[in-house]
């Protein structure tokens, strides 16, 4: 069987989704699960986007030893320069270089003429290869593009160095036929095609990001680009975990294998999900909640009797597994850290102290605590900034229920270290708590969105709570976990607002040093 190798771009195209901004660490631990994962390749970041993905793109590239570490580049060279700076101390470097080649962008766009076009993609694909020895060269919105003019460019691109050819569906406008149609085309008509590998990278705008993938690569793609959750800008791109499990489930009909720990993606889907902020649909295939669900009494009946009669993937064969005990109230911290181990967490040992410690806390309310919960806990810990001064959470007291009027009395600890506390009235209960907060804290906010969900089953299940704000009119997403709902809610708003303030301070660090 042909091996797929799967390019993930979760850091990069998946970030551009409305609404996420996620900190160095979190894209630090999100790159360290993807390799856990066993993804084949990672485009970290566009390191000449900023200096907070810059930073970002080197932590991980110096950081991970499995897997190779691409970064995103226009066709200028110092986006080339920036891009090898932040790779440099990577295992295999890799840069991912792109313009545009169909007639509306060139016209509209890049303004430039076909002949233009080809000579700046030339030029800059050599330019790279002098410090790269992985060039990737991306025709952008390929599936629009002229195929003869795809052609010509793509000889000359590989002559410059190129070793991989990635015609992007940029705008999600083809077909499985059209798609699949178009990489024979350039097998057959590009002359120097065998030096290069063909890769695909589907956006999901008519809700066929799989399944063009899938004709692409029964047309010569021997690579996939996509995301976790099929995360992306508008309706996304393709959703890797689907991609590689359909491979899997229909070996019988595809002869192509990938790399992917199957039994890793559900938590991978779970951190990515929580770190971005972007609840999974409950339907969403493979990994949501209800992929494994069955209410019809029909379908129930015949899966109690065989499970394959419904059932074609087993959640096990992903990774969603029963949660069982593993640790309780009188586990020491040597069992702590083997759980850890076992789960491939890597932790700092200041970290490992502040997650057992978390753990022992959580023991004396939860009688069983499960793998998703230490995974949740640690998590929390590893993306925490806490080396910005911050808004905490000193106390807070809630007063409602069928005959009282909601009522919530806070006191939290400003980032300037002075002690402020207030109470609120209002119609509901977490209504009062956020009209408090907002009352004590200096920011401009205003509510978006509010999300509450368990991390596994039970009444003592640990909360979770997602938030999106607009602090001072700019838009960030908040979290936070707790055993108590309201806990949640609350640490979920407090965590937006102080990763608003931890922009800011960054943001002037940066002109402190442009003005030195």
């Amino acid at each position: 069987m042909s091996t797929i190798k799967l390019f993930d771009t979760t850091l990069r195209d998946g970030e551009q989704s409305p609404g996420v901004n996620l900190n160095k660490l979190e894209k630090i631990e999100i790159a360290k699960q993807l390799e856990r994962l066993g993804m084949d390749r990672i485009e970290a970041g566009f390191p000449a986007s900023s200096e907070g993905d810059f930073q970002a793109v080197k932590e991980i590239a110096d950081t991970l030893k499995n897997t190779s570490v691409i970064a995103l580049a226009r066709t200028v060279k110092s986006d080339i320069d920036t891009a090898w700076e932040a790779l440099r101390g990577a295992d295999e470097p890799r840069i991912h270089i792109f313009l545009a080649t169909s007639p509306i962008h060139m016209t509209y766009k890049l303004k430039k003429t076909p002949e233009e076009v080809i000579a700046t993609a030339t030029d800059m694909v050599a330019y790279a290869k002098q410090t790269f020895s992985q060039v990737q060269w991306s025709a952008e919105d390929a599936s629009r593009s002229d195929w003869g003019f795809l052609a010509q460019i793509i000889e000359k691109v590989i002559d410059a160095g190129a070793t991989v050819i990635n015609l992007p569906d940029t705008v999600g406008y083809t077909t499985p036929k059209e798609y699949g149609d178009m990489f024979h085309y350039i097998r057959k008509n590009v002359p120097n095609i065998e030096k290069a590998m063909l890769s695909c990278h589907c956006h999901n705008d008519l809700g066929m990001a799989v399944a063009n993938s899938i004709a692409a690569v029964e047309n010569g793609a021997t690579q996939i680009e996509g995301t976790i959750n099929g995360i992306g800008e508008r309706a996304g791109n393709a959703s890797l975990e689907e991609i590689v499990v359909a491979l899997k489930i229909r070996s019988d009909f595809y002869p192509y294998q990938t790399n992917i720990k199957l039994d890793e993606i559900k938590r991978t889907s779970d951190m990515v999900a929580k770190l971005t902020g972007m609840h999974i649909q409950a339907n969403k295939a493979i990994v949501g909640r209800n992929a494994f669900a069955h209410e019809s009494g029909i379908h129930q009946d015949g899966v109690l009797k065989h499970a394959s009669t419904y059932e074609i993937i087993t959640p096990e064969l992903v990774g969603v597994q029963a949660n069982t005990l593993f640790l309780g109230k009188h586990s020491g911290r040597h069992a702590f850290k083997d759980k850890l181990k076992e789960l491939g967490m890597r932790v700092t040992e200041d970290n490992m102290k502040q997650a057992f410690e978390a753990f022992k806390r959580l023991t004396d309310h939860k009688k069983e605590v499960t793998d998703d919960d230490i995974f949740t806990i640690v998590t929390e810990i590893q993306t925490n900034t806490a080396t910005v001064d911050k808004y905490t959470l000193e106390m807070f007291q809630l007063q409602y229920g069928s005959n009282n009027i909601p009522t919530a009395a806070v006191e939290l600890k400003t980032p300037s270290g002075k002690k402020v506390k207030t109470a609120c009235t209002a119609q509901g209960s977490v209504e009062a708590l956020y009209k408090t907060l907002e009352s004590l804290t200096e920011e401009e906010t205003r509510l978006i969105d509010y999300q509450i969900n368990s991390v596994g089953g039970g009444k003592d299940a640990l909360a979770e709570s997602r938030v999106q704000l607009t602090v001072n009119g700019e838009t960030v997403n908040g979290r936070g976990s707790a055993q108590d709902v309201m806990e949640a809610s609350v640490q979920a708003y407090l965590n937006a607002v102080n990763r608003y303030i931890i922009q800011q301070v960054n943001a002037e660090k940066k002109e402190v040093v442009k003005t030195q």
